[in-house]
């Protein structure tokens, strides 16, 4: 079992930054590849950013990709999500995920076991 819990999530303005922490607890989390997504009101939750257990390889949505970084540090079970540049299109509740997958697969939601919570992120024009 793994736990996730989000953190850092809030009100931005377009163009500024914010940072969002995914804190994970259980065994094993650094076996999981880890992704964000975010979901809008009335809006299918959609694919972020994704690292690999390996921290080899990161992918992006091309949406976000060039303005959020995500990054993960296995002996401190957190990964983090910089986001840069910020516009109000990016407003949505962003949840942490864990899983163990194919990398053909990682920007679908289905093959990811765990989530945690959600925060919401807010950007102001």
């Amino acid at each position: 079992q793994v736990q996730l819990v989000e953190s850092g999530g809030g009100l931005g303005q377009a163009g500024g930054s914010l940072r969002l922490s995914c804190a994970a607890s259980g065994r094993s989390f650094s076996n999981y590849n880890v992704g964000w997504f975010r979901q809008a009101p009335g809006k299918e939750r959609e694919f972020v950013a994704a690292i690999t257990w390996s921290v080899r390889s990161t992918y992006y949505s091309d949406s976000v990709k060039g303005r959020f970084t995500i990054s993960r540090d296995n002996a401190k079970n957190t990964v983090n999500l910089q986001m840069n540049s910020l516009k109000p299109e990016d407003t949505a509740v962003y949840y942490c995920a864990a899983g163990i997958m194919p990398i053909s697969t990682i920007p679908s939601a289905l093959p990811y076991s765990y989530w945690g919570q959600g925060t919401q992120v807010t950007v102001s024009s």
